[in-house]
């Protein structure tokens, strides 16, 4: 235990002191969960519940990794803690595969399933004039019932484009600055990193106007029946995970503005590039499935 090393050295395994961080993030958690789900109920006090529970949640984790650094700079951690770590963010990784799995999963079956079903023979009887073929491969894009206004589906041209060159650069930059950490050039390190947190920013911004464009130009909606839930769903979250990988690469860099990193202690810098080039995979599968089928 970390209370019986001797000053200087490194513990075997480090066993931090009691702290009410896990406990302030379950309250903070509570809140938000809490508010949001009366917010979009119709109850205003909800957004208070939400705002207050978002500021307890990230007050109490920007001290939690405050501590979690200190520990760190401090020399608390052993190898087997780096190994802890590694495998605390592989599974991380893990269950966002998952998680998007569930989404590529669900438009699979809308589009392999559900739609040519509507087209059998049963349903044609019903609504003559439905074309069972997913909108972006030619089909019509009004429901059935005509429930739901006509739409256009996004294409891969030019937006969906731009943004793959984007995230896909940004991965060879933070390889680059990767290297370059590793060889300790620290200065080149900053550069690069800085640019990949910009290319990340970058692509945020153009999503952000290709969301206005499908809004107000294509008149396609997250309520533009299967193909709107899955398009915004998918690409949605796959933009709020960039969001928070841009926040990590970004606290990083400030990190090693601080020389927090040597070319052979660097897992928080590894941890975040794991997470970033796990993002740029994910975007592969939706720039293909999503754009071009």
């Amino acid at each position: 235990m970390s209370a019986s090393t001797p000053a200087g050295s490194t513990p075997y395994y480090f066993v931090p002191a009691p702290s009410r961080h896990p406990a302030m993030v379950a309250a903070g958690l509570f809140f938000v969960f809490l508010g949001a789900s009366q917010w979009i109920n119709g109850h205003h006090w909800g957004s208070y519940s939400l705002l207050l529970g978002l500021v307890i949640w990230l007050s109490t984790l920007y001290a939690w990794f405050k501590d979690t650094i200190h520990e760190s700079q401090g020399g608390l951690y052993s190898k087997r803690i780096d190994l802890s770590f590694r495998w605390s963010m592989s599974w991380f990784i893990f269950s966002e595969v998952m998680f998007f799995g569930a989404f590529f999963g669900a438009l699979y079956w809308a589009r392999a399933h559900s739609v040519p079903a509507l087209g059998n023979l049963d349903n044609q009887l019903l609504w003559p004039d439905f074309k069972a073929i997913w909108p972006s491969a030619g089909g019509g894009t009004a429901s059935p019932a005509n429930i739901i206004p006509a739409f256009t589906p996004v294409g891969p041209w030019p937006l969906p484009t731009v943004n793959t060159a984007l995230l896909l650069t940004s991965g060879v930059t933070l390889t680059i600055a990767h290297h370059a950490l590793i060889a300790n050039r620290r200065v080149k390190t900053i550069a690069w990193m800085w640019v990949t947190v910009l290319l990340g920013l970058s692509f945020l911004c153009v999503q952000g106007y290709e969301y206005h464009h499908a809004y107000t130009v294509l008149n396609l909606k997250l309520s533009s029946g299967i193909f709107g839930s899955t398009f915004f769903m998918l690409t949605g979250f796959h933009g709020f995970h960039v969001f928070v990988g841009m926040l990590m690469l970004t606290f990083i860099t400030v990190r090693l503005m601080k020389g927090h990193f040597t070319p052979e202690h660097h897992f928080g810098f590894e941890g975040a590039a794991w997470y970033w080039h796990f993002v740029d995979v994910v975007w592969l599968g939706l720039y293909f499935l999503v754009y071009w089928l």
